[in-house]
């Protein structure tokens, strides 16, 4: 994973540029890729094109000695910036024997041929979580697409004589373009077409497609089709699998909640043999480590110590305090680009925790990030009211990730040169789980009168491999487990340090998306010194919830309608730790 800077369209005109603009741009180009250089530690480079400039920051994971970029292709017309991993290169490689010359062993050059073999129609073709840019000097044509989830994170931006620019980061584009965006996820957009197109389209989308899916399990909860729950646990195995691919050490993120603990016993799995050769070659590292992080005794570091020690893994805790979270606030928000409440809260311990890791050596991690979206596990499905709202609501929470979970689990992280991966949003995944019966996923009442846990489908297929009290463990929120004591503080703390009359005037102050409450009008604060435009503003999402729901979820509870907190303790009868009033 790695961050880059594009620059397009640098002439308007018929004629080249002149090459004293040329240089201005360039050298404005790599002040922008200077300040994302924390997502690129190891290695920099640049394009300089008569229509294109191309800044890369490598953080190399695969292939690190040849795979530095851009890349360029071997007729040398070719020329491809890429963040992210394709995890399966090595049979796309295949695809190209004897018709295309590979210059490196990285596995984004696989981009470069499918260009030339398919032009822009080629990128549903790829496994892997990517943002990239590529120029076709020959043509004068570039291409610039992003994930199907928005995994990777990527803005573009126009700056005043109408220039386009993406990157990795807002950062790099704050103070330079008039106008930034993020750019959508599962899309791209071709230069010759007007605006940015969807490549990722799924059946599953649309509830009538997926209501008449085979059930796993009947009315009272029995199991009746074994079949759906193993193939839910091949498919995520496989996700892990692949996602080892790595020529650096790497460890797991182990919360102690469900999903990372899934991921950390399949990781287990395979951590003695080298995936990149078929498993006929020990694994470099054989040794698997997991991280966790938390206040002193917190629910999270207990519950990780348990599974840690049940799946043999190398185990970490890292503890801070409050003092040192609060003190890392104006960083946090500074690499997370966002006053998001939710993503604050939980980007803070997770930030911290990648200090630790990288001083470790450690510069890839697996994560659990997904899986909530995928099988309805946030406590507030627990009240959906029937499948197809169920189902529907997924489908929302799913086409946000970009804007919550992945930005966090991706920006925290790349802070300090520590790439995450996420199995469950293994697109091959996706379509599993999402086409499941929506029925199966649901928290259905059971013949002895108690509501059947969230998630219950992926803790029936994995149960083996985990101590009971934590497969079957209550969803636990990360900013919520780190701590409770966390959440509360930055309750308290924001509640003193804004007034009544400045809350009074945050339409004033912040006209654009006036926050909702202290909290997050105290994040906003830091947040328009960092990165003051309207355009900056714009692009931090908001939107009323409870426990991380949509907006539209609230009507499945009346209790919720006045109601806007992130956190999980917010459902009454659900958390075992609920606020009560």
């Amino acid at each position: 994973m790695c961050g880059f800077v594009g620059c397009f369209d640098l002439n308007s005109g018929s004629q080249p540029i002149a090459e004293g603009l040329k240089e201005q741009l360039r050298n404005s180009v790599l002040d922008m890729s200077k300040k994302i250089r924390h997502r690129g530690p190891d290695w920099s480079g640049i394009y300089t094109g008569d229509n294109a400039i191309i800044s890369h920051e490598r953080l190399s994971i695969v292939d690190p000695f040849s795979g530095k970029q851009p890349l360029i292709s071997d007729d040398g017309t070719i020329i491809l910036a890429a963040n992210g991993e394709i995890y399966n290169h090595k049979e796309i490689r295949k695809e190209f024997e004897g018709k295309y010359n590979f210059k490196t062993q990285s596995d984004c050059e696989v981009i470069i041929p499918l260009y030339k073999a398919y032009g822009k129609d080629f990128i549903e073709k790829l496994s892997g979580i990517f943002a990239f840019a590529l120029y076709d000097s020959k043509n004068d044509i570039y291409l610039i697409a992003r994930d199907e989830i928005g995994v990777i994170p990527l803005y573009q931006g126009w700056d005043k004589s109408g220039r386009y620019y993406v990157a990795s980061e807002l950062k790099a584009l704050e103070g330079e373009c008039v106008s930034i965006q993020e750019f959508p996820n599962g899309c791209y957009y071709y230069s010759k077409d007007k605006e940015p197109v969807r490549w990722y389209k799924r059946s599953w989308e649309n509830y009538e497609n997926v209501k008449s899916m085979p059930k796993a399990t009947d009315e009272k909860g029995e199991i009746i089709n074994p079949v759906i729950i193993e193939k839910v646990r091949n498919g995520l195995e496989e996700a892990v699998r692949k996602q080892l691919m790595s020529d650096v050490p790497y460890g797991v993120l182990l919360s102690g909640g469900l999903d990372s603990s899934i991921i950390a016993a399949i990781t287990q799995k395979y951590s003695k043999k080298r995936i990149e050769t078929d498993s006929k070659e020990a694994a470099w590292w054989p040794q698997l480590h997991s991280f966790a992080v938390g206040l002193e005794g917190s629910p999270d570091l207990i519950a990780a110590k348990k599974a840690a020690d049940y799946i043999g893994t190398v185990h970490h805790e890292i503890h801070f305090t409050i003092q040192e979270a609060l003190d890392a606030l104006p960083d946090v928000i500074y690499h997370i680009e966002t006053y998001d409440i939710t993503t604050v809260r939980a980007s803070t311990p997770m930030y911290l925790l990648a200090r630790a890791i990288k001083s470790m050596g450690i510069k890839m991690v697996l994560s659990g990030e997904g899986s909530d979206e995928l099988f309805g596990g946030y406590l507030y499905f627990h009240k959906a009211p029937n499948a197809q709202e169920f189902h529907e609501e997924l489908v929302r929470k799913m086409s946000k990730l970009h804007l919550y979970d992945c930005l966090r689990a991706n920006k925290s992280l790349m802070a300090w040169g520590v790439e995450g991966r996420v199995p469950f949003l293994d697109k091959e995944f996706i379509d599993i789980a999402m086409n499941l019966n929506p029925s199966d996923k649901m928290n259905i009442l059971l013949p002895d009168g108690s509501q059947r846990i969230e998630k219950w489908i992926i803790r029936k297929a994995f149960e083996d491999l985990l101590p009971a009290e934590i497969c079957w463990r209550q969803k636990e929120q990360f900013s919520d487990g780190v701590g409770y004591n966390w959440i509360d503080t930055l309750k308290k703390m924001t509640e003193e340090k804004i007034s009544d009359a400045e809350f009074a005037r945050r339409e004033n102050r912040f006209p654009i998306n006036p926050p909702k409450t202290k909290e997050e009008y105290y994040y906003r604060e830091i947040y328009s010194s960092l990165f003051p435009s309207d355009s900056a503003a714009k692009v931090v999402p908001q939107e009323a919830g409870v426990a991380c729901s949509t907006q539209k979820a609230l009507e499945w509870d009346a209790a919720w309608k006045n109601m806007d907190e992130p956190s999980g303790r917010a459902i009454l009868g659900v958390h075992e730790q609920a606020y009560k009033a």
